[in-house]
């Protein structure tokens, strides 16, 4: 399946930007170079959170399991652009998985593991899958359990690691163990061209509409975003990398998983977030560099008894974002530790801001300000990912381009980095694109000030309303409308307020019925009951007589963050 035009893939391949080479091209490549070599190390805690002991796999051993899933997925009659699901935490088989579908051309869509029943019955609606991979449980859940009761009424097959597999399923332990007796993998190759063009995954993001939204994007399209974020990272060849992101979306798979392909190192996985499993794997296993959410750094700066434990000789750099730093971490990271904070600004589409130690040397400035990549009148040739990319600041209200300081406006960006679009959502993709193929991003920034500020973007908020909880995004249309349908509820509206550990949490402004009154645990409880994801719940409740609306009455959120202090938690 190939979604980018004509023009977009001669124009991005005649400029280099856009190659030949696929996934499956860079695994093979580290296989051939290092067999012997540690390419993938489970968490050593993974017997806590799901089935199986926890593998330590070489180049060579993670191939030879690659094929055998390539071979169970070839005999259970899934083959070239054909969408598979994945709900499993981060352990060795999900990366199998992801190195499958690339072999095979399969289109994967990985899912966040705390998505339940309303948000699987929805996505599956949209896929079709031809099969769902899960894991077996999750801590105390059964995540088999509950895919299987979200595919009954569909023809999609569901494979199962781990002990406990419920009826109709299909265990996926016992399937790899027959894989010897299947020769298709040879043939299957010779005969299917998969291009770098081809769509290889489907990922979930959540913005001011009130469903996830399906962000398919190519090889070459992961491949632009891993390698500026590793020349960003300045990552050496064989470096270890630890991932603590859910390897479903841009900060796990960019930041870690196309990092890790790139330089040909190990990965390390750890599932979010056990802290003194965290900083055991940084010494055990000789960490270069990491990925972190400020929900690692805030806790662990201020608490001392872990950080006499920790050994953080072997790290370089830490790469964080997905909020706003405080400047604090920044400066405290490199003055105690020696670690350079490198700030990431990046989207499920594409988008893909870098502030590192080279670009911006002073970490104050660091932690708030971005170069402003994709512009004519700048170069950043440290990175070059920098002018694979087009940006600009359009004005909200007036849709033309800003270029004076301090003044907000809308990301709008295009590039190699960008997707072509949602998926089965026509009339959304059209609204997300400007007239000149900019994608209109939903995120405020404004450019720094004169002088020599003028060379950056600071940014200011999300135009789309968004909420960020400790590196999730929550949309507050979709938590309005579940909330609309309380009995004892006239009106509510759900926003973010800032939170020093995981950025922000769910706050709901409620008009109760006349007569009627309400609290959060009764709220909350009606929630749980539609099965929505647990991190998506209201941590506060505000009463109000009215919600403060525009004179098109849309209900300003902003304004209701003002006052998120005064609540009835």
């Amino acid at each position: 399946m190939i979604l980018s035009s004509d023009k977009e893939i001669k124009e991005y391949t005649q400029k280099g930007w856009w190659k030949d080479t696929t996934i499956q091209d860079l695994f093979i490549r580290n296989v051939k170079a290092n067999p012997d070599r540690v390419a993938l190390v489970d968490a050593i805690n993974r017997r806590e959170f799901t089935d199986g002991d926890p593998q330590r796999l070489t180049y060579r051993e993670l191939d030879e399991k690659v094929q055998r899933f390539c071979e169970m997925m070839l005999n259970e009659g899934i083959g070239k652009d054909d969408i598979i699901a994945v709900q499993m935490p981060n352990i060795n088989e999900l990366v199998c998985i992801l190195l499958a579908a690339a072999r095979l051309g399969v289109i994967i869509s990985p899912t966040l593991i705390q998505y339940d029943a309303h948000e699987l019955k929805y996505i599956l609606s949209l896929l079709e899958p031809r099969a769902f991979f899960v894991g077996s449980r999750f801590k105390k859940e059964s995540l088999a359990r509950k895919v299987m009761d979200c595919c009954n009424a569909t023809n999609c097959k569901v494979f199962v690691t781990g002990s406990d597999i419920p009826d109709g399923a299909f265990s996926l332990d016992e399937l790899l163990s027959k894989t010897e007796e299947m020769k298709k993998l040879d043939t299957y190759l010779a005969n299917t061209k998969i291009s770098a063009n081809d769509i290889f995954t489907i990922c979930w993001t959540s913005g001011t509409e009130a469903r996830p939204k399906g962000v398919p994007r190519s090889h070459n399209q992961w491949l632009a975003s891993g390698q500026g974020v590793h020349d960003g990272a300045k990552i050496q060849p064989g470096e270890t990398i630890l991932n603590p992101r859910p390897l479903v979306n841009m900060g796990g798979l960019v930041g870690s998983f196309f990092c890790w392909l790139i330089c040909g190192g190990k990965l390390v996985l750890h599932h979010p977030l056990y802290m003194d499993i965290f900083v055991h794997q940084l010494k055990e296993e000789r960490v270069n560099m990491t990925f972190v959410p400020p929900a690692f750094l805030v806790p662990f700066l201020r608490d001392q008894e872990l950080r006499q434990k920790a050994d953080l000789s072997s790290v370089r750099a830490m790469g964080s974002g997905s909020t706003n730093l405080p400047p604090w971490i920044v400066r405290d990271m490199k003055k105690e530790y020696g670690i350079d904070i490198i700030n990431f600004f990046g989207s499920n589409e594409g988008a893909a801001l870098i502030s590192n130690q080279t670009l911006i040397p002073n970490p104050n400035m660091r932690s708030k300000y971005f170069p402003r990549f994709g512009r004519k009148e700048f170069s950043w040739p440290s990175v070059p990912i920098s002018s694979q990319i087009e940006t600009k600041l359009v004005d909200l209200q007036t849709d033309k381009e800003i270029t004076e300081p301090r003044v907000p406006g809308e990301l709008y960006i295009r590039g190699a980095t960008i997707f072509s679009g949602y998926f089965k959502a026509d009339e959304l993709t059209r609204s997300s694109f400007d007239s000149d193929g900019f994608f209109r991003s939903g995120d405020l920034f404004q450019i720094a000030g004169k002088g020599n500020y003028n060379r950056y973007y600071k940014f200011v908020g999300r135009c789309k309303d968004i909420i960020i909880r400790g590196g999730l995004n929550i949309s507050p249309n979709e938590l309005d409308e579940l909330i609309s349908n309380h009995p004892k509820i006239k009106e509510a509206a759900v926003f973010g307020y800032p939170d020093d550990r995981l950025g922000e949490r769910v706050c709901v402004a409620v008009v109760p019925v006349k007569g009627q009154s309400i609290t959060l645990k009764e709220l909350t409880d009606f929630l749980r009951e539609k099965k929505i994801a647990v991190y998506k719940l209201p941590e506060k409740m505000i009463l109000m007589d009215a919600l403060p609306k525009s004179p098109m009455q849309k209900v300003l959120r902003w304004k209701l963050s003002l006052n998120s202090g005064e609540s009835t938690s």
